[in-house]
């Protein structure tokens, strides 16, 4: 998989491009195309600021994160990039979906008391 990183007021060294690599493969437990990950990092003066778009067969995913530490901001964006590839995952199973909990629980005979 190719990951497009780019920097702005800073040098991106292979330590990090390695962490934010090895962070992303995390991301294929959800056996989801990751295309075209673009990430970009830049530097503010109260600390990083990490921004993610990545496209997938469902949709596009955005995310951004600010810490004091550029590897914990970076941990942070994953995170939040998991949890939108988990609701995406997840969504026929919400409530609103046409199979319903109570309707399963009105289909049974036994009474419980």
């Amino acid at each position: 998989m190719i990951v497009n990183i780019a920097s702005k007021q800073m040098d991106i060294t292979p330590a990090i491009r390695e962490h934010i690599e090895d962070r992303l493969s995390k991301l294929n437990k959800w056996q989801v195309t990751l295309i075209n990950p673009h990430i970009v990092l830049s530097k503010e003066p109260q600390g990083f600021m990490v921004d993610a778009t990545i496209k997938t067969d469902n949709g596009k995913l955005i995310a951004s994160a600010k810490h004091e530490d550029m590897y914990a901001a970076i941990n942070e964006l994953l995170a939040k990039l998991e949890r939108q590839l988990n609701k995406v995952q997840h969504k026929g199973e919400s409530r609103r979906s046409s199979y319903s909990v109570k309707d399963a629980n009105l289909d049974t005979d036994e009474v419980t008391l």
